[in-house]
């Protein structure tokens, strides 16, 4: 077996590799770069979960970064047990061709109890004061408090929000070294997330200073990975999910769904709505630029799929045929699903007045939320001294007072500058691979559902 370290790097595209990604681009150049022929949506969950199974979302489940629990009348998202993804992982299989293989997967999604030997992923904690401690859940246990005792806390805050930054990538790129120098495991398989903060913040524009300081700063954190792999005799294999293209504005699904009389809240203490998807005729869970429709009623599926269809900024709506061509004719996925244009996303909110917006619509919240929420990327522009009110709040968590972070605009989807979801029209923007081994690579691009035979053919050719 030949030992290999495969990086994620999240939002890395071809035309982002070149002058500011010195270590990247001579990786390409002694081996070889290719594109990448993702799958929809192309969104964290679903992209990685084919990467690792070779299959597509009809076939492993992870429809979207979240779905509809019909059983329990439930969205959720961002879910961490394995077992919600089925199909052979890469690890099984290449444990089932030599069982002295071992694998790492270091920070890669749906990660708390899959059957890879060693394994981190960001979990914090919840005292029942309602503070969030940051925390990561490892395996075995004694892994957690190895890096814990060499890096410090994981730092969750850095890693998604309005202050994340290169700090969570660095810490994971640490922990990967702690893991290939203690463990040395056959097949190390790391994420590194930096990228898509200010692609989405700013847009995938090369010429904007900070988008060049990321590149730089992402490609040191590689550099590190890919000497210590060659020193160790380590295949590089590095690969992104998805690539992020510019956006101008949301598309508002659930609103239009309400409006329509569609969509059902709940009305809470202080006004409050909350969305009611049990008593719901229709309603969206939106993720980037794809929106899974649930309906109800069968017969009101063409219905639905006619309002969607005709509002400003939808390329394509799916129904069974659509999902179908497109791999994703799952129980999970919507009666509908629904693709925005190139430059638009889908925002989850359903309320029609921001008063009545819940509480937790201003804070960073990926697990209440129905849908995914870029616009937590941001402090709200209309707070008057941000850092001091967030500094301020907490300052109040610390003591054990109960605070609301509630600094995440409502009213401006015009922030988020940059997308993905859809496939890519131009492959320069989308997801690619580059291996340190250019004849393992296929001549054209490598179909997502390819790469999981990819990756063991660097560990077992």
């Amino acid at each position: 077996m030949q030992k290999t370290l495969v990086i994620l790097v999240v939002g890395l595209a071809p035309h982002l590799v070149g002058a500011h990604t010195p270590h990247l681009a001579k990786l390409a150049a002694r081996g070889g770069q290719r594109a990448l022929n993702t799958v929809t949506p192309a969104v964290t969950c679903t992209a990685q979960s084919t990467l690792l199974t070779g299959l597509p979302p009809s076939g492993h489940g992870a429809v979207a970064n979240g779905w509809y629990f019909r059983d329990l009348a439930e969205v959720l998202l961002w879910r961490q047990p394995n077992q919600l993804v089925a199909g052979e992982k890469i690890w099984d299989a290449g444990r089932a061709r030599n069982p002295d293989f071992t694998c790492a997967k270091m920070f890669w999604w749906y990660n708390m109890y899959a059957t890879a030997d060693w394994s981190a992923t960001p979990r914090p904690m919840y005292p029942a004061d309602g503070r969030k401690i940051p925390d990561h859940y490892a395996h075995p246990h004694a892994l957690h408090d190895e890096l814990d005792a060499k890096l410090g806390q994981f730092p969750l805050f850095k890693f998604w929000g309005p202050v994340a930054d290169i700090t969570s990538s660095d810490w994971i790129a640490k922990s990967t070294l702690h893991v290939m120098e203690t463990r040395d495991p056959t097949l190390t398989l790391t994420y590194l997330p930096h990228l898509d903060y200010n692609l989405q913040r700013l847009g995938p524009d090369l010429d904007h200073p900070r988008l060049q300081a990321d590149l730089r700063e992402i490609d040191d954190l590689c550099g590190e990975l890919i000497e210590f792999a060659d020193k160790t005799g380590r295949r590089v294999v590095v690969v992104s999910e998805y690539g992020i293209t510019q956006a101008t504005d949301a598309v508002h699904i659930n609103r239009a769904l309400r409006q329509a009389g569609l969509l059902a809240v709940r009305p809470e203490e202080f006004g409050r709505e909350v969305l009611d998807a049990g008593a719901s005729e229709a309603f969206a869970m939106a993720d980037h630029q794809i929106a899974h429709i649930y309906v109800k009623n069968p017969d009101r599926i063409a219905e639905v799929a006619a309002l969607v269809a005709g509002l400003d900024g939808v390329e394509n709506v799916w129904d069974a045929d659509g999902k179908r061509a497109n791999g994703l004719d799952h129980a999970r996925s919507g009666e509908l699903v629904a693709v925005s244009k190139a430059d638009r996303w889908f925002s989850y909110y359903y309320w029609l007045d921001d008063e009545k917006a819940p509480d937790f619509a201003r804070t960073v919240d990926i697990h209440r939320k129905p849908g995914y929420d870029p616009v937590e990327l941001f402090v709200d522009p209309e707070l008057r001294f941000p850092m001091l009110s967030t500094g301020l709040k907490l300052a109040r968590r610390k003591l054990g007072q109960r605070q609301l972070m509630d600094v995440i605009s409502l009213k401006d989807t015009k922030l988020v500058k940059g997308t993905h979801g859809r496939i890519t029209d131009d492959p320069d923007h989308g997801p690619l691979v580059i291996s340190s081994e250019a004849d393992l690579l296929p001549e054209g691009a490598v179909e997502a559902t390819d790469f999981k035979a990819l990756v063991l053919d660097h560990v077992f050719r």
